[in-house]
């Protein structure tokens, strides 16, 4: 399967996420109502939308990982000429592991992702726990914390001239988590956590 179209397979349900954490999914929110009626509500949106990235994100780390270790076994997944090649970014023992424990930026991305996944679902699961505001800020922590990571890792491409889409999607999906748990935690602050009386 053509690389450019998985790509487009993450993307497209992190747009979706992303939407429902916005005013914009309010509008969507309104139109999957008959059948999807939890949707009506902001926080089940906003949280629904969060597990979507924060999936997502996940998803894109485990595959950074497996390209990782195709290329090390003398494979090709997306070599290009142009600018744009994860094979060339992932490929690169001298940048594609911390430096200083030497783990793969993939494993490291799947963890991270995998915390902030068991954040946004235990919190969309049990809304009203005491410690759901806790882990929402933690998420908002930990992913304002991997903006340090997404900069060295940038630096990386810029110094290689080259960029892996794959990486770059799974940076936009950490500050699109960053926002979605900021988000939430002011929903709770301004007190539109709870789910809105029904109008009927």
């Amino acid at each position: 399967m053509n690389e450019d179209l998985i790509l487009l397979l993450y993307i497209v349900p992190m747009l979706i996420g992303t939407l429902l954490m916005t005013s914009a999914g309010t509008s969507l929110g309104t139109a999957l109502s008959s059948r999807y009626p939890g949707l009506i509500h902001r926080r089940r949106r906003h949280m629904l939308g969060l597990n979507i990235v924060t999936l997502v994100g996940f998803a894109i780390s485990v595959h950074t990982l497996w390209i990782t270790n195709k290329i090390s076994e003398g494979g090709s997944v997306c070599s290009s000429a142009t600018v744009f090649s994860c094979d060339d970014v992932l490929g690169n023992a001298s940048y594609n592991v911390d430096p200083i424990f030497g783990v793969s930026w993939g494993l490291i991305g799947m963890f991270a992702f995998g915390t902030l996944l068991f954040l946004a679902n235990t919190v969309a699961k049990e809304p009203d726990a005491r410690w759901a505001e806790r882990y929402m800020k933690f998420g908002f922590y930990l992913t304002a914390g991997g903006l340090l990571v997404i900069g060295l890792l940038v630096s990386y491409e810029i110094e290689m001239e080259k960029i892996c889409q794959y990486c770059t999607t799974a940076h936009v999906a950490n500050v699109v988590a960053m926002f979605g748990f900021w988000q939430a935690g002011k929903m709770h602050e301004n007190g539109e956590w709870k789910d809105e009386e029904s109008s009927a």
